[in-house]
């Protein structure tokens, strides 16, 4: 797993980073592995030293269960905190970002949701991405860090 020390460094060298949506269920859910790593980026970005950038594939993500569970009140919980947070951009999808999400895919055979979620950090202009799939790796468009590594 990456160290503390390495996910800093990272941080400052990419004052705009893309998420995926592990990351926000790690900071949501309180993760007991990866929960520590996730505050410290949360806590980066509402900071103001980083901005994050995040697919609204992402929330979809997120809420799956909550409303799979019918648990309406945690909908709203995490609705409210991830659509709010201060320094975290959610970016729609488009069709420049769906036609760079074919090519990602199609060039380094991802999945569909993997794709997007890089394509709309690399269209945000991020440069560094904070996952933990190790396929995203292989996009060197941006530059990927992996939380298990």
């Amino acid at each position: 797993m990456v160290d503390r020390p390495g996910l800093e460094r990272f941080l400052r060298r990419h004052q705009r980073v893309g998420l995926d949506t592990s990351l926000l269920i790690y900071f949501i859910e309180g993760h007991p592995e990866f929960y520590g790593h996730s505050r410290t980026v949360f806590d980066a970005i509402e900071s103001g030293r980083n901005l994050g950038v995040c697919s609204t594939l992402s929330l979809l993500e997120v809420l799956v269960q909550p409303y799979r569970r019918g648990k309406e009140e945690l909908v709203n919980q995490f609705y409210g905190l991830l659509t709010t947070y201060p320094g975290l951009t959610w970016v729609e999808l488009s069709t420049e970002i769906a036609d760079l999400a074919a090519r990602l895919r199609a060039n380094h055979r991802l999945k569909t949701p993997d794709s997007i979620v890089l394509a709309t950090a690399i269209h945000a202009g991020a440069t560094g991405f904070i996952g933990n799939d190790v396929q995203m790796a292989r996009v060197p468009a941006i530059d990927v860090l992996l939380l298990d590594r």
